[in-house]
């Protein structure tokens, strides 16, 4: 596996993000020319309405399956980083760092871990800039 660093630890599920996602807008469009070409014609509109409509539900339920599990990762990111901050430092991670911040963070090495971490506090830091300060990086593979 490729090391892990600024350049490349975004991740993109090709099957997910681009064939899946590029069939449902072919879909789409499909079906709204259908629907087009049948109110033309003057023929029943409630079957090309219904397959737009399914179209539309397929894509939100993929669109929220995706939403969901990164919001539940979020959650567990946030508990990992803060028991990683307490074991380092004695003390409960901020409240004030926002869930950008923490995904940031979660990168560095306990080495650098403190002082980004105060660093993102004081500065306000977002999310990309605390990931390009970072010399140390640690890699995670397992984010969705």
């Amino acid at each position: 596996m490729q090391e892990q660093n600024f350049q490349n630890h975004a991740r993109f599920v090709k099957g997910f993000h681009f064939v899946l996602f590029g069939l449902l807008l072919v879909a789409l469009v499909c079906s709204i020319i259908n629907l087009y070409q049948e109110a033309q014609e003057g023929e029943g509109l409630l079957e090309p309405t219904l397959l737009i409509l399914m179209v539309v539900c397929v894509t939100l339920t993929a669109w929220y399956a995706r939403v969901f599990a990164l919001k539940a990762q979020d959650r567990a990111i946030r508990t990992e980083e803060n028991f990683r901050h307490y074991l380092l430092t004695g003390k409960a991670q901020s409240s004030s760092l926002s869930m950008g911040q923490i995904i940031a963070l979660r990168f560095a090495s306990d080495d650098e871990f403190i002082a980004l971490n105060e660093k993102a506090l004081t500065e306000n830091l977002g999310g990309k800039a605390i990931k390009s300060q970072i010399q140390n990086w640690k890699a995670d593979h397992n984010r969705a």
